[in-house]
């Protein structure tokens, strides 16, 4: 399960590392006028009257000391513009947890965040989908569009969960960042993988690419899992040459020199400090020998799965934790790795070639079938060309079609003719479609979900969103400001929560 805290501090590292392409306030937004100069700067955050505020200072205890307990956790209706009702959770009197949507929950929270049960719908959407095109005990290869929507993501999630091979479609609103693809895609069990919603118009590249996961003959890169292991290990210590620990920073010669003016050379070691600190450490020396012998390829696949915890911790804003490479080959080298990995999918650092990196091909199996989140935008092109009755007439709506619009029916329609090209099912979530099953989430769906989100004794989940959460407990004015920042353009992945 994935959090990010709350307040001012979130509010930055969102904007800075977390998602790098979310876009800053706009400023003329009137809501953006009325509640930012009532922001409390805490935790660390500069103000221009008291200067910076650290973590554990006196002010900040005493802050902590005065929040308010949590009773009750929203997500933001978009369409409405307000906090939803529907996707809501509340403790009642006697301590039991309220679902807006689907009542009494019992004891759920003793186990699940209040914050991430809002979700609950969301995730019960997903396993509907799941369930009413996979339910069968054989595992085959699932195709969902709008994979980083809320329902998508958990559709997602729980199918690989349950063996199947995932081709995941990320609709456009999310598609442009490749941060969000290479997560998406380690939601994912090989040789299952993720791709964005234009790759998805191309209807032949489309089908080729399922075809090959589900058979296993994916043919993107001859290399043998040998071959790049020592490709690796070439590169490897080619980089701990050129870059050895003892230079204060892996950057090249060059920058290390000196080529200002004389009055500057009292001040370049402390600049130079300041600059180098940005850039990875220097890498340790490995013995060749010892990395032949020790660096197996199981150890070079415990080692591409380091990158997803990776990638959680900087999609959470988790700048705390050191991480390079060539010291993790080296400790790895050192005491090699006991445990066997259980994530084989994609990351964002893999070396080497197609979405096997050098494992040998796995199959999917046959097509089990496509789910499809219906998004405002796909939603209002599917309307608006089945509205139309004649060829010339849909040719007509599909030009006058916005660009996201269009873009988005394509890549749909692409993942409607695979499935229904293999005879699979193809069924809609969070709305319906013109022509399609649309499925709604059961009891037994709600179960599921909450299984998935219990929180295991080690920590894990089956299902993970990305939540930044807003306590209007503490401030009452984040409910507003929360509002407003889920309505932003590139809003998702991470999904708004409101607490009181």
């Amino acid at each position: 399960m994935m959090f990010s805290g709350g307040r001012s501090k979130l509010l930055s590292t969102a904007s800075r590392r977390g998602l790098a392409t979310l876009k800053k306030l706009p400023a003329v937004s009137p809501v953006s006028q009325s509640i930012l100069p009532n922001l409390p700067y805490v935790g660390g955050i500069e103000t221009e009257d008291e200067g910076p505020i650290a973590y554990n200072s006196e002010k900040w205890n005493q802050f902590q000391a005065s929040r308010q307990p949590v009773s009750s956790a929203h997500a933001i209706d978009t369409v409405a513009q307000t906090l939803s009702t529907q996707d809501s959770v509340a403790v009642n009197a006697s301590g039991s947890v309220v679902h807006g949507t689907y009542g009494d929950l019992g004891n759920a929270a003793d186990a699940i965040p209040l914050e991430y049960l809002a979700l609950l719908r969301f995730a019960a959407q997903g396993a509907a989908g799941v369930r009413a095109i996979a339910s069968g005990s054989s595992k085959g290869t699932v195709l969902v569009y709008g994979a980083s929507q809320a329902s998508g993501m958990a559709a997602t999630q729980l199918a690989s969960a349950q063996g199947h091979a995932v081709v995941a479609v990320v609709s456009g609103d999310h598609a442009g960042n490749t941060l969000l693809m290479e997560s998406v895609k380690g939601l994912i069990d090989a040789p299952g993988t993720a791709v964005p919603e234009v790759y998805a118009l191309s209807k032949k590249n489309f089908a080729d690419l399922v075809q090959a996961i589900a058979t296993g003959t994916e043919e993107s890169s001859s290399a043998s899992s040998a071959e790049m292991l020592e490709e690796f290990k070439a590169n490897l210590m080619d980089y701990c040459q050129t870059f050895p620990e003892n230079l204060p920073a892996a950057v090249g010669a060059e920058k290390l020199k000196f080529n200002g003016m004389d009055k500057d050379r009292e001040f370049f070691p402390e600049n130079m400090e300041a600059y180098l600190s940005q850039f990875q450490p220097g890498a340790p020396p490995i013995d060749k020998a010892a990395l032949d012998a020790l660096f197996t390829p199981e150890q070079y696949q415990a080692f591409r799965n380091k990158f997803w915890d990776q990638t959680s911790r900087v999609i959470s804003g988790d700048e705390s934790h050191f991480f390079s490479p060539p010291h993790i080959v080296k400790s790895m080298v050192d005491m090699p790795d006991k445990t066997t990995p259980t994530k084989t999918g994609a990351f964002p650092y893999s070396f080497g070639g197609g979405s096997s990196y050098g494992i040998a091909p796995m199959a999917g199996g046959a097509v089990a079938g496509a789910i499809l989140v219906v998004t405002p935008v796909l939603e209002a092109a599917a309307k608006a060309v089945d509205a139309a009755k004649t060829l010339r007439q849909k040719g007509e709506a599909l030009s006058f079609l916005t660009d996201a619009e269009r873009t988005a029916f394509g890549a749909a329609c692409s993942v409607v003719a695979v499935a229904q090209k293999q005879g699979a099912p193809v069924v809609t979530i969070g709305g319906s479609l013109p022509g399609l099953t649309s499925v709604e989430p059961s009891k037994e769906d709600v179960d599921q979900a909450l299984a998935a989100m219990d929180i295991q004794e080690d920590g894990s989940t089956k299902l993970n969103y990305f939540v930044q959460t807003y306590r209007a407990c503490d401030f009452s004015f984040y409910g507003d400001y929360a509002v407003h920042r889920a309505n932003e353009p590139m809003a998702g992945p991470r999904q708004i929560v409101v607490t009181k």
